[in-house]
């Protein structure tokens, strides 16, 4: 159902993959809302993925970037603008990736070099776009940021290694980020903590089972799946939440508030 949340907004959503990742479905949920956007992702993600389908179904055009690059964004920037008709009102950064976690690398044999990738793609590169756009002077006022986070950033999860250091960073650069944007223009910076998801990227993670299971068992109200964040984005990106930011938003069925559950319990006895 439509409720033209976002009618008359332009955006520019980053990270779809195929359609298991949620930036997919956020797409899909901003077109049905009204937005018009366009759709990035890096140049080997996109002959990866199927990217140019989901254009198709949202009549939006399709620019190649990798988001690690100052100057591939400020041709981002630049274009989607030109093809927008004017400045952008809501972004949404749904990028991560660990060359430690894909290569089976260990917490305690990590790669530094992949180790410094992993945060420039995952965390960095949440901070370029912020900057690329500050300088363009790009953003609407009363514009919305949103990147996907999880709760690793604050608790330990072994098999999620280098990538829990990304997102404590992606993190806290929402929050210096979002004053800076606040004071400058009113837009609002936020990441969202989402539930073990099974998308390409999710499901890539030694013990994601596992991790599923346990929260779904854990939270009363079970995972969050990839399409109710979807929604949950597309409220950040309306009017309605024009005085949410620098914050860390849970979205994970209760997962974060619980110690334990009867469900872990029950599990645990048997």
């Amino acid at each position: 159902m439509s409720y033209n949340l976002l009618k008359g907004k332009k955006g520019i959503i980053f990270g779809a993959l195929d359609e298991k990742s949620i930036a997919w479905k956020v797409a899909l949920r901003a077109k049905e809302e009204g937005a018009e956007f366009v759709l990035t992702n890096a140049p080997m993600a996109m002959r990866m993925g199927e990217i140019k389908k989901l254009a198709e179904q949202c009549n939006a055009e399709v620019i190649p970037a990798d988001a690690t690059s100052v100057e591939d964004l400020e041709n981002l920037f630049t274009k989607a603008q030109e093809i927008l008709g004017g400045k952008i009102d809501f972004v949404l950064h749904s990028i991560g990736m660990s060359p430690n976690i894909r290569k089976g690398r260990t917490y305690g044999d990590l790669n530094y070099e992949w180790f410094l990738k992993t945060l420039d793609i995952s965390a960095l590169s949440f901070h370029k776009v912020m900057h690329v756009a500050e300088k363009q002077d790009a953003l609407n006022e009363w514009g919305s940021i949103v990147a996907l986070s999880y709760i690793a950033a604050q608790r330990v999860f072994p098999d999620y290694t280098d990538m829990s250091q990304a997102k404590a960073v992606l993190e806290s650069i929402a929050r210096n980020y979002g004053y800076r944007l606040g004071m400058q223009k009113k837009v609002r910076v936020n990441t969202i903590s989402q539930s073990p998801t099974k998308t390409t990227a999710g499901t890539g993670v030694g013990g994601f089972d596992a991790f599923y299971e346990y929260a779904d068992k854990m939270s009363p109200l079970g995972n969050a799946s990839a399409q109710e964040c979807a929604d949950y984005c597309i409220t950040l990106f309306s009017d309605l939440t024009k005085m949410v930011t620098m914050q860390n938003l849970m979205h994970d069925g209760g997962f974060s508030s619980m110690g334990i559950s009867e469900g872990i319990v029950e599990m645990i006895s048997k």
